[in-house]
Formats: C-alpha cells, sequence, structure tokens
C-alpha cells in the first residue's frame, strides 16, 4: 500500500470514530524506520481502544499490514504499528504531558493538524 493510501485509510479510520486533533507528521528527514507519525486524541480508555481496533480493521481491509499494537490494556496511550506509518491515540492529558509533536517536528511547518481532507507537510 502506498504511503498516500495508507495515511488516508488511517485519517478516515479515526475520523469514523471521532478522534479529535489528528495530526499527521512526515518523518522521512529524521529517521529511516517509517515515513510519517500520526497522532490523534480520544475522550476515554474505551475510545481510544475502539479507534486502535478501526484503524487496524481498515487497513487490513485496504491490503495494508499492522506489525504491533502496543498500549491497549491501560487505553491511555494505544500505539499502533503500520510499517510506513505509526499510530499514536492518547487521551489528552497524556498527550499533553509527552508532546509528540514538538518532538517528532523537525520545524514548526513539518506538521499538520487534520480536519476532513488529510495532507501532510515536510517533505
Amino acid at each position: 500500500m502506498d504511503i498516500h493510501t495508507l495515511q488516508q485509510t488511517v485519517v478516515d479510520a479515526l475520523e469514523d470514530i471521532k478522534a479529535s486533533d489528528i495530526e499527521i507528521i512526515d518523518v522521512r528527514k529524521l529517521t529511516s524506520l517509517f515515513d510519517l507519525v500520526i497522532i490523534a486524541s480520544a475522550n476515554s480508555n474505551r475510545q481510544t481502544r475502539a479507534l486502535a481496533g478501526n484503524v487496524q480493521e481498515k487497513v487490513k481491509a485496504a491490503g495494508g499490514e499492522v506489525l504491533s499494537i502496543e498500549g491497549e490494556e491501560t487505553g491511555e496511550w494505544v500505539l499502533v504499528d503500520l510499517g510506513d506509518a505509526v499510530v499514536h491515540i492518547m487521551q489528552p492529558a497524556v498527550r499533553a504531558y509527552y508532546n509528540l509533536e514538538e518532538l517528532w517536528s523537525a520545524t514548526p511547518a513539518a506538521h499538520r493538524r487534520v480536519s476532513g481532507e488529510a495532507a501532510v507537510r515536510g517533505r
């Protein structure tokens, strides 16, 4: 699956379950491990787990591969490893504390908050 299809599949899956503050960060200039970091917020443990499950289901249905899922036990922060993209689904307090957007952004323009149509900057 190409990276643009994977990105759109993930964003659609997150929007299906009402994730908020979806951000996509292009990290190709920072690491060779993966191309995108996708971060989304959820309001509860149940919603984080539902979002992770929906991402997994939609990616597999589109022909993609899910390498692993971590954090489902607590549901405060669930990571979905899709190979070329890593999806972090976090509750707002956890997201604010770890501030992954700042950690992964080479420059402030390297990421973009998504609502509706997904886009990536920083290439």
